[in-house]
């Protein structure tokens, strides 16, 4: 699928809220209990997202003037990778790891590394991460995982 991915602006913070959330409820309710998508969604409010947009970078995959993916880079972690529910599966996300993966080997970094849903766990996989171990907060596990990059 055709879209544009740029780095995110602040006028974008609201969609990515909306995104990230509504993917939360729909893609992510099936492996976590609803007070685990409830507690993270408070991380994702459009006040958060404007804060993370000062801490790390962001990208959004853009088709039809609508943000329908995003991703996030801090340092050597990928962060807050969502597509939007009618849109996985068709290489948006792929798109997305791409540019991530390209933006940090062009500033120095040789691992990578990303705290995974298990919702998310086969994408990540499937792009040559690997499991290293589990982290539970409460009742929400994580998986950490990590892949080389080459140059």
């Amino acid at each position: 699928m055709d879209c544009l991915i740029r780095e995110a602006v602040n006028a974008d913070a609201l969609a990515i809220s909306r995104l990230i959330i509504g993917t939360l409820r729909e893609s992510n309710a099936q492996d976590y209990s609803s007070d685990v998508i409830n507690q993270v969604e408070l991380s994702f409010s459009a006040q958060a997202v404007l804060r993370l947009l000062t801490q790390r970078k962001v990208f959004v995959a853009i088709l039809k003037n609508q943000v329908i993916a995003t991703a996030g880079l801090d340092q050597d972690v990928v962060r807050s990778v969502f597509v939007e529910p009618a849109y996985q599966g068709k290489g948006i996300g792929t798109k997305l790891m791409a540019r991530i993966q390209f933006i940090a080997l062009s500033e120095g970094f040789n691992l990578l590394h990303v705290p995974s849903s298990i919702t998310a766990e086969g994408f990540y996989a499937s792009l040559g991460f690997k499991k290293i171990r589990d982290v539970f907060h409460e009742s929400e596990r994580t998986i950490i995982m990590s892949k080389r990059l080459i140059q």
